[in-house]
């Protein structure tokens, strides 16, 4: 069952504990301190969750007649009367105003909505607290399903890795016959000088032609390895960003930016590296120490056994150990992820900060950030040292134990000298898989971090589901609101009770102080979101029932805040209509009266735009984002702002080409100049989340009401 948590510190004598004040899907509230049950009552016997904050802490009270006996009245409060739930410090007064929107949508709705950030706070097998940025916890999630679900992206090239691995085997058992050959050159050849030079010769250019094979099939090896690889971390990217592209606005509002080109690109990378290491140092380092095993086993089991007595030690060291290494690698990942995120924000804001003189605290602001993590992975570093570098040396020591009594059996005559340097040279075989296995632990950390945090974007479904059976009509058609209810958080609703009709070919103007919905409501158009409750309608069709392509592919939108890509002037126009000719991005600069600041550039149409058009002026940018919009001929026209960067004369010229565009077409306009609304065939008038006002501009100013207040205010200002 799905629960809300809040988690309290405070008893109602000011005295420390831990308490959970718990609201679930069934609109059940109760009171745990210190793991008792004080208290529980349906939010329905209630009329409102309250906070009040105070000196050094707050109260978490419900008016009506919901709280139990339990519980203490609030002191200094009025009627209706009303009780305590607990108390908290300050620390906690966020959390209280989510647990009292929580409720009290539930009391006016009927409907339980628990924010998904809330649920999973703590993990619900472990009670450990959740890592920021991640929804899954760390030390219960499947390793087994992870790494099966990595090494899947590897099928595509199986065929591949499976002849380099072929041709790996191959090269490794060419090494492993050098130190066979060399106990034949001096048991045989040297040590009794019994040999001749030709038997020698022979011997030596075995060795030689085995070493030349072994390193041209190893440099294949490596080369197919390789672009196997790159291929499965650009197949990773790819689904990645796929997956991006597929989701609602509501993904993009929850991540920083940096946080998903991180996981886009050196997460991906990440998981590249590791899948190389898994199907080609893996099967080499199990089949090295399977071969020198098995060789020094038949030469002498006595010093064989003194090679391993390390490991059983080791290995149990490493299972204790994994987890702390996990969780600190998971740490620094965060740490990382928020210099990226930091980074890239001034760099995208760089002209706000040069305008406010800020530069110092930005530097600042990164430097702590920097330092942090800084100061974690160098803790790491130190732990990693601390912790398994001596285990290395543990590895190690068996050699050692193999040096000194191997010596001992050749002083004693009951090992041959050949022998015993075969067996000296089969160590580092020995050696470097379990020292490779030492490492393991801070790979897979890393590792699986990186492929959790893949996974976790490739998993999140879209919160715009697509209809099985779509049904693409033509969107020419009305736009009719039913009913619409929708909030960025469910249950605190920017609109409510939305119902409005918009006829065919009609231009409307959405009017409002900010803040009140208008861009939200245009969002919804958009199919940016989906409503909470309620409908929208295009041509009588649920906009859930068309393709997202279908929607904005007959869509022109301007958006307040014009953004342009890299590239050319004709490029970013015809962004709007891929394979437009010359003749039609022209036409719709000239609509948008854009043609003339163009030509006047020394390479016209081809001349190139700097990173979100910021080489050209605002008004510039906003009539390239007009002619964007209307060389698509859409059949539903946005305008959010579309002539907030103009100056007067070029908004008059601009009005002119959008009124030859918006007629009969069905047009959603936004405007902060109301004057520029006065042609619209209804002005809709939003206030406090609902529609207010609906009418022509003669017709509100003659109500007199909130449209006329807002004219009237704007008229002042000039």
């Amino acid at each position: 069952m799905k629960q809300f948590i809040f988690e309290y510190d405070l008893d109602m004598n000011m005295t420390p504990l831990q308490g959970q004040l718990i609201f679930d899907e069934t609109g059940q509230i109760s009171g745990i301190e210190n793991g008792v049950k004080k208290f529980s009552f349906h939010a329905g016997e209630i009329e409102e969750a309250k906070v009040q904050p105070g000196v050094g802490c707050g109260l978490l009270y419900v008016t009506g007649r919901g709280a139990d006996t339990n519980t203490a009245p609030v002191p200094s409060q009025g009627c209706p009367p009303s009780r305590v739930l607990c108390r908290f410090t300050m620390t906690g007064l966020k959390d209280a105003g989510e647990f009292c929107k929580v409720v009290n949508y539930y009391k006016q709705t009927g409907r339980a909505f628990i924010p998904e950030e809330a649920e999973k706070r703590n993990c619900p097998e472990c009670g450990r607290p959740m890592m920021t940025d991640i929804r899954v916890c760390l030390f219960c999630y499947s390793k087994f399903g992870v790494f099966k679900r990595a090494l899947s992206f590897l099928r595509p090239y199986g065929k591949t890795i499976s002849v380099s691995q072929v041709l790996a085997m191959l090269s490794i058992l060419g090494a492993m016959m050098f130190p066979i050959f060399n106990r034949m050159l001096i048991d045989n050849h040297l040590y009794h000088r019994t040999g001749t030079w030709g038997q020698v010769g022979v011997i030596v250019l075995m060795m030689l032609l085995t070493r030349v094979v072994a390193e041209l099939i190893t440099i294949g090896t490596a080369r197919m390895f390789n672009k196997a690889i790159g291929n499965v971390s650009n197949d990773l990217r790819n689904a990645a960003y796929s997956k991006l592209q597929s989701h609602s606005m509501t993904l993009f509002a929850k991540r920083t930016p940096g946080d998903l080109i991180r996981r886009i690109m050196e997460d991906t990378e990440t998981i590249g590296d590791f899948l190389s290491g898994i199907s080609r140092w893996v099967f080499e380092m199990i089949l090295m120490f399977i071969i020198a095993i098995t060789v020094l086993f038949i030469t002498n089991w006595q010093l064989t056994l003194l090679i391993l007595i390390p490991v059983p030690i080791v290995t149990t060291l490493m299972y204790f150990f994994r987890r702390i290494i996990h969780a600190r690698y998971e740490r620094q990942w965060r740490k990382s992820s928020k210099v990226n995120s930091i980074l890239h924000d001034i760099i995208k804001g760089i002209r706000t900060v040069k305008a406010f003189g800020s530069e110092k605290r930005e530097i600042e602001k990164f430097a702590n950030a920097n330092r942090e993590l800084a100061v974690v992975a160098s803790k790491n570093e130190v732990l990693w040292g601390l912790l398994f570098q001596p285990m290395g040396f543990v590895i190690g020591a068996g050699e050692f134990l193999v040096q000194f009594a191997g010596g001992l059996m050749v002083l004693n005559g009951t090992l041959s000298l050949g022998s015993y340097v075969q067996f000296t040279m089969y160590l580092w075989a020995i050696f470097g898989p379990l020292r490779w296995l030492v490492n393991l632990p801070r790979w897979l950390a890393d590792a699986t971090t990186s492929m959790v945090k893949v996974f976790e974007v490739l998993d999140d479904e879209s919160e715009l589901t697509q209809a099985e059976n779509p049904s693409n009509v033509p969107i020419a058609g009305g736009v009719s609101f039913e009913n619409v209810y929708f909030g960025y958080k469910s249950y605190e609703p920017v609109l409510k009770n939305i119902s409005l009709e918009i006829s065919p070919g009609e231009m409307i103007g959405l009017v409002g102080k900010s803040g009140v919905g208008k861009s939200t409501l245009i969002n919804l158009v958009m199919r940016l979101y989906d409503p909470n409750t309620g409908r929208i309608k295009i041509n009588n069709t649920d906009l859930r029932d068309i393709t997202p392509e279908h929607l904005h592919q007959n869509m022109g939108v301007v958006f307040q805040e014009s953004f342009l890509f890299v590239g050319t002037f004709f490029e970013n126009i015809a962004y709007g209509k891929p394979g437009a000719t010359y003749e039609e991005v022209i036409g719709a600069a000239k609509a948008a009266n854009a043609h003339d600041f163009i030509t006047r550039t020394p390479d016209g149409y081809n001349t190139m735009i700097g990173e979100g058009g910021q080489s050209i002026s605002g008004g510039e940018r906003q009539r390239l984002s007009i002619a964007r919009a209307i060389i698509k001929n859409p059949d539903i026209l946005i305008l959010d702002e579309a002539t907030s960067s103009l100056d007067v004369e070029t908004e008059a010229s601009i009005q002119e080409s959008l009124a030859r565009i918006t007629k009969g077409r069905t047009t959603i306009a936004i405007a902060h100049r109301l004057s520029t609304l006065r042609n619209a065939d209804r002005l809709i008038v939003l206030d406090k989340g609902g529609v207010a006002e609906v009418g022509t501009h003669s017709e509100l100013l003659r109500n007199k009401g909130i449209y006329y207040g807002l004219v009237m205010a704007q008229r002042k200002t000039k």
